[in-house]
């Protein structure tokens, strides 16, 4: 609500109406083609894969990121839009990442008018069709310089009617359905975290949104990570948290300007390793998602200790650090190994590994 009331009050219509539409009620369930055609993103890429997505059936599934939605809602007629809902992903265990999360999607749409209103000598294409690092090959560079200025302009906004004054960067990034691209990272903890990922949107999703005559920028805030700043919550399962002594915390007329995360209790950890024999098929974020499945969020983080391959087979062996911590309680020995065995179990049966047991 925050950040669309800073949009709503600083971009406004010369009506006086607020320029962007928002939008938070859309499923997340999604087709395919929505979340990855409608932004042409090759067949062949790595963000398709099932390790990767939590797919309903062939043809639907839940959605990865809210710009599933782009190209509909400029199909709608919108210029200017936020959509926020929620996402899923299939990904690392740590105190930063989490299955399900929250994003804010930011889309605004410029013609030839809204760019070179007084040069008629300038067009926001370019003849020439020729694609470098720092355009795509259907725009006139100048047109991309403006839309990159405007598009820095609002996150910078964003973030510093949010924080005040914080240190931030911009780092150039590859996405399939932006070029050029860029991420934000914001320094939290003594570290830079990444909190959204922009650029300006390709002109194919454009086309297929009847857009064919514009160029635009596109974000995806990660509201979490945005939250996880600003009340320095050092852990994302918090969010998730049904604890009253997390929850009164937010209870107040003004979170933004009055909440400081006070750590009500450090209860210690637990660890316990588990290794297996690789099976071709394994991956890293099924193997967190069985892990996650069985012990749910008393496991806070899933590290790689050791990686063995074996010179006369060719077998390869992993060993995982599972580290156990409960938000609300301390966790025993006895509990933690209840869970290991059957995280043991499940990895084995769900993953064709060949667990190691000590003989």
């Amino acid at each position: 609500n925050h950040i669309e009331q800073y949009v709503h009050a600083i971009y406004r219509k010369r009506s006086g109406s607020p320029l962007f539409t928002c939008i938070d009620n859309l499923s997340p369930v999604v087709t395919v083609e929505q979340n990855f055609d409608s932004l042409s993103v090759p067949k062949d890429h790595i963000s398709r894969a099932k390790n990767d997505n939590y797919y309903v059936n062939s043809s639907h599934m839940l959605r990865a990121h809210t710009s599933a939605h782009e190209r509909d809602l400029v199909l709608s007629g919108l210029d200017a839009f936020l959509c926020t809902g929620d996402c899923y992903r299939r990904d690392e265990i740590d105190a930063k990442h989490y299955p399900v999360f929250h994003q804010m999607e930011g889309v605004r749409l410029f013609d030839k008018q809204d760019i070179f209103p007084n040069d008629k000598n300038f067009d926001i294409f370019d003849e020439s069709m020729e694609e470098t690092e720092e355009k795509q090959a259907v725009y006139n560079l100048e047109a991309v310089k403006f839309v990159e200025k405007d598009l820095k302009d609002i996150l910078m906004g964003i973030v510093h009617n949010l924080f005040g004054d914080i240190e931030t960067r911009f780092v150039d990034a590859y996405f399939p359905f932006t070029h050029p691209s860029w991420e934000m990272e914001i320094k939290f903890q003594g570290d830079w975290l990444e909190v959204l990922g922009s650029g300006v949107m390709s002109h194919n999703t454009l086309v297929k949104g009847g857009a064919s005559n514009k160029i635009g920028w596109a974000f995806g805030i990660g509201i979490e990570r945005i939250a996880m700043i600003l009340f320095d919550i050092p852990d994302i399962r918090l969010f998730w948290s049904k604890d009253e002594r997390f929850l009164s915390q937010f209870k107040v007329d003004d979170v933004i300007n009055n909440v400081k995360f006070k750590p009500f209790s450090l209860h210690p950890p637990l660890h316990n390793d588990i290794s297996f024999w690789l099976s071709p098929t394994f991956s890293l974020n099924n193997f967190c998602d069985v892990v996650r499945s069985v012990g749910g969020d008393l496991v806070e983080q899933v590290s790689l200790i050791d990686d063995y391959t074996d010179s006369k087979t060719g077998r390869q062996s992993q060993c995982y650090r599972l580290t156990y911590r409960s938000m609300e309680r301390t966790l025993t020995n006895d509990e933690m190994n209840v869970i290991q065995d059957r995280v043991r179990s499940a990895v084995e049966l769900q993953l064709g590994v060949e667990v190691r047991r000590n003989r």
